[in-house]
């Protein structure tokens, strides 16, 4: 059985330190060319990404730098949900992120999973 999607959710949960983060941007940015609507969760240490300032501190040539992959996404309409928890256990507050990132819980991604959308985890 086949079925066809236009939406992706990308689990994220490699930090600053992992080159998989910005592999995972690479490939949701690639989704957003095919014409695909997609969503990004973050946990754990992938909250890192969207600290103010903490996407500067990873770059992986030949890969674009990590702050410029996550605004391509967000102005290309790509979403990015950061999970409670992760963020409150840091001690980060909506004010330490970057615009547009959206304190969700799972619910968020659950929600586009059950309306068929396909998935992908780092």
């Amino acid at each position: 059985m086949t079925t066809e999607t236009d939406k992706l959710v990308i689990l994220v949960t490699k930090g600053i330190d992992s080159e998989l983060s910005s592999v995972a941007f690479t490939i949701a940015n690639g989704g957003i060319t095919s014409g695909l609507t997609v969503f990004m969760f973050l946990t754990s240490t992938a909250i890192d990404l969207v600290r103010q300032n903490g996407q500067t501190m990873t770059h992986v040539p030949p890969l674009d730098p990590l702050a410029r992959q996550i605004e391509n996404f967000q102005q290309r309409g790509g979403t990015i949900w950061a999970c409670p928890p992760c963020v409150k256990s840091r001690g980060y507050e909506q004010d330490d992120l970057l615009p547009g990132v959206i304190i969700a819980g799972a619910a968020a991604m659950h929600e586009e999973i059950r309306k068929g959308a396909a998935t992908l985890s780092f």
